[in-house]
């Protein structure tokens, strides 16, 4: 049999949002660099965010490409151009968003005809994707976009339903069956998991639901040493395949891919260099809440005073269209500064700032993505949970980890300008605790031997290099064995 036929040729299709296009991209990238014949499924406008480092990919030797369909804006009744979660404005916005993924499966499912691929990597929302990956008989891997806890957790909450067993919003209950005691309460879970009453999005996450416990397995931009009990406990309490493979961002080795993950930086990569360039090792605060958080004046303003008044040095990136600064910014708060803070307006390199030996903390909001690049660079964090499983993630880093340091946040809120500000106060001791005394080093000590692991889990002959063969292994028994 001769190379080409073969070669393993796996779809990846992401969904639609910084949170999983970022990370899959990276996997895929992964994918090809073990000899996979790759193709990723997109839309224009989204493939305009990755395609710089796959033509570079492909020109260093990957096979890679992207074939894209165009993102049914119209039928969805969607303004033109929103072809990314991101570019949504509001709840009502969000769920035509997730509708209109279904309309996808007809050119999708055209392009696999056409190419016939030994495998479909699908995010959770296209839940059509087990069908036709069934109907041309290849498995479909589940992409979740987050870690291994949550996915258990879920699990759990399904199976026992710990949230119906409590009185008000705020009691405790430890969720079952986990390998940790794990208390959460019903403020900090979303909607569709509080009650047994239908929402716009319950069908859709039964859907989802039902096809990710049909499909071949589940792949996760994890890593062994991080959640161990976690990926047995999926394995043999949930019953289901696992791959870990992450994390993911560690494929990109120079500045200029890290730069250049998501979009373009909204800031010269080369000015942030050049001011953390200047300031001591570990000196540096990083405070980032996501692609898809928009915060309050009110709260904007909380966290400046908060960062004024703890005399660190910071990065703090503010999303461009949060609201006008001048609303917010305490009066002379930048002329006050003189070099100790700098505020990127828009996307920042995010991997790149983290990597810098002067950065020493982390504010999140907790995603996965972020929470992996902090744990990959070795910086304990602030956690400021705001929706998805985040305050699943926020109880990994501080619990489990011991990495992290809560801010206080105790509502799960889907959009995050209408929430209760944390107050000052509580933001400058957590900033504080992270980065000052005994405790502190203490945490930097344990959140830099993670770092390493993360680095040596995705080396050859890591945990997650060799399950990732693995996995290529089982595909490729299957191909030969269908042949």
């Amino acid at each position: 049999m001769d190379k080409r036929t073969d070669q393993l040729h796996v779809y990846f299709l992401p969904m639609m949002a910084p949170g999983h296009m970022i990370p899959l991209v990276d996997m895929a990238r992964q994918f090809s660099r073990h000899g996979v014949k790759v193709t990723i499924i997109t839309t224009p406008l989204n493939a305009t965010k990755f395609s710089k480092t796959i033509q570079k990919d492909r020109e260093l030797g990957s096979d890679i490409s992207i074939r894209t369909t165009e993102f049914p804006c119209k039928e969805a009744g969607l303004p033109e151009g929103c072809e990314n979660l991101a570019s949504t404005t509001s709840s009502e916005m969000s769920l035509k968003f997730v509708k209109a993924l279904y309309l996808f499966q007809q050119p999708v499912e055209q392009f696999m005809e056409e190419d016939h691929p030994d495998c479909l990597i699908a995010g959770t929302f296209f839940s059509w994707a087990v069908d036709v990956a069934a109907k041309l008989g290849i498995p479909r891997l589940a992409f979740n976009g987050t870690g291994l806890l949550p996915m258990c957790a879920y699990h759990s909450f399904m199976e026992h339903k710990p949230h119906l067993k409590v009185e008000s919003e705020t009691e405790e209950f430890v969720i079952p069956g986990l390998p940790d005691k794990i208390k959460m309460s019903r403020s900090k879970i979303s909607q569709h998991w509080k009650d047994e009453k239908e929402t716009p999005m319950t069908p859709i996450v039964k859907d989802f639901m039902r096809a990710e416990a049909t499909s071949y397995g589940a792949i996760v931009n994890s890593f062994y040493e991080m959640e161990p009990n976690y990926v047995q406990h999926f394995r043999e309490v949930v019953g289901r395949k696992v791959w870990h493979v992450g994390p993911v961002s560690l494929c990109n080795k120079d500045n200029e891919d890290k730069s250049q993950r998501g979009q373009d930086s909204s800031f010269s990569e080369q000015k942030c260099l050049d001011w953390l360039n200047s300031k001591e090792p570990k000196s540096v605060i990083y405070i980032c809440f996501g692609s898809m958080s928009i915060f309050s004046s009110d709260q904007l303003l909380e966290i400046a005073t908060a960062l004024e008044a703890s005399d660190q040095q910071f990065i703090w990136v503010v999303r461009q269209n949060t609201t006008n600064h001048e609303e917010w910014m305490p009066e002379g708060f930048e002329e006050k500064l003189n070099g100790r803070g700098l505020i990127i307006k828009g996307w920042a390199p995010q991997v790149l700032i983290l990597d810098h030996e002067a950065t020493g903390g982390f504010v999140t909001h907790c995603g996965w993505n972020s929470l992996l690049e902090g744990v990959s660079a070795g910086v304990p964090m602030v956690t400021w949970p705001l929706s998805a499983e985040q305050f699943f993630n926020e109880k990994l880093l501080v619990e489990i980890l011991k990495i992290g340091v809560p801010v206080g946040v105790q509502a799960w809120s889907q959009r995050t300008d209408s929430r209760v500000p944390i107050n000052r106060e509580n933001i400058e001791r957590a900033v504080t605790k992270l980065m000052v005394g005994q405790e502190a080093e203490e945490m930097r000590g344990r959140a830099d031997a993670l770092g390493n692991s993360a680095k040596m889990a995705v080396e050859k002959g890591g945990s997650s290099d060799n399950s990732l063969i693995s996995l290529l292994e089982e595909l490729r028994m299957g191909k030969s064995s269908s042949n």
